[in-house]
């Protein structure tokens, strides 16, 4: 029996999409982040889960190192509401720079817990952050949940590509449908106007093009999405009108359309 063809809804979640790397430092957390933002701007009820146990960000892009989930009278646990979006990660159960040093199993207890314990209500979207890498957590989610589809995240050198490759094929593994890719870091506007390419260009589109996967953006490098970052504050907040917020909503409105 296929394990990948035995998932059980999370009750109320319509759609779960993943947003994977296959490696760290592409800002793979940071436009879940932001994309989750842009669906619930359009009027969409979402959740984001964070599910990079050892290295949980969420908290800190959000503004919420020091929120604590409530349990309630059925022991459900309450997600932490962050600018209108139902949010839920190991970060708010365990102080911050504290290793998680869990095996196997004690992974595959804390995402069944996110699934099934967490009182999710009604989602149009949940939007999980995967950890780097094609480990238990992404095999666990593939496993436990049915997926809509994944968004690949990788930046233009083919040192991110080779390992961008690894969780599309791993996707493609688990009978998860790669949604398409998001070209993150694609360039930085200049002075005059010009784009200055940070990263030497490699393969991306020319593997795209060979697999017949969609880039589904290209969101410009952006110094300020760093300090908004650091502050908790997702760039749709502190910076709706850059180009590079306008990226993220544009990508929402493309995942809007896929069925």
């Amino acid at each position: 029996m296929n394990p990948f063809m035995q998932q059980a809804p999370i009750p109320g979640v319509q759609k779960i999409i993943a947003v994977g790397s296959g490696k760290g430092g592409v800002g793979k957390s940071t436009l879940a982040v932001n994309l989750a933002m842009a669906l619930q701007m359009r009027g969409l009820k979402v959740g984001v889960l964070d599910a990079d146990i050892y290295g949980p960000s969420l908290p800190r892009l959000l503004g919420a190192t020091n929120a604590k989930p409530e349990v309630d009278a059925n022991k459900k646990i309450q997600p932490v509401l962050r600018y209108g979006m139902k949010t839920m990660s190991l970060g708010y159960l365990v102080e911050e720079g504290l290793a998680a040093v869990w095996r196997g199993p004690m992974l595959f207890k804390a995402m069944e817990q996110f699934f099934r314990d967490v009182n999710w209500g009604e989602l149009d979207y949940l939007i999980v952050d995967l950890p780097p890498g094609t480990g238990d957590v992404g095999l666990t989610l593939a496993q436990k949940v049915p997926v809509f589809g994944a968004i690949v995240v990788c930046t233009p050198q083919n040192l991110a590509l080779a390992d961008a490759k690894k969780a599309m094929d791993m996707f493609e593994r688990t009978n998860v449908r790669v949604l398409g890719v998001v070209e993150n870091m694609s360039y930085l506007n200049g002075p005059g106007g010009e784009k200055v390419q940070l990263f030497p260009r490699g393969d991306l589109d020319a593997y795209l093009d060979v697999k017949k996967i969609r880039k589904l953006a290209q969101i410009p490098f952006f110094p300020e999405i760093g300090m908004s970052a650091e502050a908790g504050v997702p760039v749709l907040q502190s910076h709706s009108d850059d180009e590079t917020a306008r990226a993220f909503v544009d990508l929402a409105a493309l995942i809007t359309e896929l069925n």
